[in-house]
């Protein structure tokens, strides 16, 4: 036993008290025995593994010879005591062959007779009990399996990939549901260092009624999949799901599912913390609660945040304001729901780069949902990304930029997101190296994400290694031929590689994919007049300059025909417009080439100072 036993511990509705060695609720004392006192009270203080049945039988009968089966039913008495069944485990569960763990989550210290639990903590209303406990049971059984035989096979589980539920039955369809039941999931699980869950970005793909799972954990480069099927009719949900060894394709379990609509909040819960027990991850007792923990209790609020992320995405801008829509009146049933502000941070945030939208008009609406998200849930890393993003984007502060993407990395190492925004800020800084091996780390852990295999490719481009970049828009591609950013990518290495016709080529496929975003439009004018037709050039400009006087155009944008044309005053004009709106392309303004041959005029040295990008 710890020798400080004066800390006291609550979970549930309990209290226990290791110094004066009571056990409480808020309806009083709790009549139990040394024996299962001290058991309770060893198992609550190693709550963080499975505690192995032998260091149980020494560390609570120390130097009696005892006989596993008097564990059991110590086991059995201490159950009783908490109201906890083997069936139902709410407190402690048994992993076969290894041991007992103690599962509730454990609330921080304070004296007193301990408060009830808010309600997205309490246990699982009766109501559906059979459902609850089956898939409960289930889930923990597949995972203790996976757990087992892939230590036997030697294949340790490293990485897991939630693959979107997919319908029973072709129709009807329910999209938003099918990708937010994983995506619920993946967050849930991944607040641990020990094993790496796949982004929703990098699994939505998957989502195919004949997706075959263990090709898609193949690709995605992980140990095991869950695979699952779900369908809601009216009130009513059938749920069908099964775990996928990759190595050798063994089914480990699977089974039907049926409930309520308002039961999938607890079938999520059982998921999460049965998954996390039975693969014996070393969570804090914070990740711990997390597992649980419930953003909403809303029905309707939690349906319009999963048509938010449905349509987010999707990543092309008529989808962002879609889901910018679906997660404000998510807000408005629900304004303490902080996934919805921070997916209305991403959406905020996605539209700086990719829509024609002022960045005073955005990136601070972002920042506000971000903060107020982490204000809410100070662990939400989605929102520590997006306020890493805007430090570099919008701030302009490189030395506070790098701090707050470190802050969040050092929170959560496997933050495909994080990673990228700090490879930017390097990449923007000219620290290549850094850049490549953060963008690679971003990659290998968002392998079929469009956008962050896209930035992947915007670094290399800017280190200097075309070809590389051209050859990783080359997998974007295959992946997604329409996908914009990867063609606008391709049409500046392609330019870099002075392949002039064929760069011309990739940004008009930029400008037809993404519905005329100006980049794309005013890197074809450039094109066209580093070519020799200027004529063309000139066409392309006026048409960028008509949209500006009845829309928002980045201002870098019209700059850029501007210097490809040789116009140097109307650039630095543009240039200082794009300094006084805060541009987020302004940005690459120290490692982009295509300013080079300004860069000894006084006026970009200003600029650059101005910057602090000298």
């Amino acid at each position: 036993m710890k020798s400080d036993e004066s800390r006291r511990y609550r979970f549930g509705n309990h209290e226990l008290d290791g110094q004066r060695r009571t056990l409480s609720t808020s309806e009083g004392a709790v009549a139990i025995t040394g024996r299962v006192f001290d058991l309770l009270l060893y198992l609550v203080e190693n709550a963080e593994r499975v505690v192995p049945k032998s260091e149980l039988m020494d560390a609570v009968w120390k130097d009696v010879v005892v006989e596993e089966n008097n564990l059991t039913q110590t086991i059995s008495t201490l159950r009783k005591t908490l109201g906890d069944t083997p069936d139902e485990p709410r407190f402690v569960v048994t992993v076969p062959g290894r041991g007992y763990r103690f599962i509730a989550p454990l609330t921080p210290e304070n004296a007193g007779v301990p408060a009830p639990l808010p309600p997205a903590l309490q246990p699982p209303h009766r109501s559906g009990r059979f459902v609850f406990v089956s898939l409960a049971l289930i889930a923990l059984a597949a995972c203790v399996w996976i757990y087992a035989s892939s230590r036997t096979a030697g294949t340790e589980i490293k990485a897991i990939a939630v693959l979107p539920f997919r319908p029973l039955l072709p129709e009807p369809r329910d999209a938003a549901l099918e990708l937010g039941m994983a995506d619920t999931l993946i967050l849930r699980l991944s607040n641990g260092r020990d094993v790496v869950v796949r982004p929703l970005s990098s699994v939505r793909r998957y989502a195919g009624i004949e997706q075959d799972a263990r090709a898609a954990g193949r690709e995605l480069g992980v140990d095991a999949v869950l695979d699952g099927s779900i369908n809601r009719s009216g009130d009513s949900v059938r749920v069908t799901a099964r775990l996928i060894r990759v190595a050798d394709g063994a089914s480990l379990w699977g089974g039907q599912f049926d409930e309520r609509w308002s039961g999938v909040f607890s079938v999520q819960d059982s998921i999460a913390a049965q998954v996390a027990a039975a693969l014996d991850l070393r969570l804090t007792n914070t990740q711990r609660l997390r597992l649980t923990r419930r953003d909403t209790t809303d029905e309707e609020a939690y349906r319009l945040y999963l048509l938010g992320r449905l349509h987010w995405s999707h990543l092309v801008p008529p989808e962002i304001y879609q889901s910018i829509d679906y997660f404000r009146q998510a807000l408005a049933r629900d304004p303490n729901y902080a996934l919805a502000y921070a997916g209305l941070a991403e959406s905020y945030r996605a539209l700086a780069i990719s829509a024609d939208v002022r960045p005073a008009d955005t990136l601070p609406q972002a920042k506000s949902a971000a903060l107020t998200a982490l204000r809410l849930d100070p662990d939400l890393h989605e929102a520590q990304a997006t306020v890493c993003f805007i430090s570099v984007w919008f701030d302009w502060n490189w030395p506070a930029a790098e701090q707050e993407c470190k802050h969040v990395l050092e929170s959560n190492p496997n933050s495909s997101e994080a990673h990228r925004a700090y490879s930017i800020l390097l990449s923007d800084l000219g620290r290549n190296e850094e850049a490549i091996r953060e963008a690679r780390r971003s990659r290998e852990l968002d392998p079929r994400s469009l956008v962050t295999n896209a930035l992947e490719a915007h670094v290399l481009l800017y280190a200097g290694r075309s070809q590389e970049a051209l050859q990783r828009t080359d997998r974007i591609l295959a992946l997604d031929d329409k996908f914009w950013i990867a063609w606008l990518f391709r049409g500046k290495a392609l330019l870099n590689l002075d392949r002039l016709p064929d760069a011309l080529n990739a940004f008009e496929k930029a400008r037809d994919f993404s519905n005329g975003n100006s980049e794309a439009f005013s890197l074809i004018g450039y094109t066209l007049a580093l070519s020799g037709r200027s004529d063309e050039a000139h066409v392309v400009l006026d048409q960028l300059l008509a949209r500006a006087a009845n829309q928002y155009v980045p201002p870098f944008n019209i700059a850029m025909v501007y210097n490809g044309l040789g116009q140097k005053s109307e650039t630095f004009d543009w240039l200082d417009r794009a300094y006084a709106d805060r541009d987020v392309r302004l940005t690459f303004l120290r490692i982009e080439h295509k300013w080079d041959p300004l860069r000894p005029d006084p006026r970009f040295v200003s600029l650059a100072h101005r910057m602090k990008l000298d």
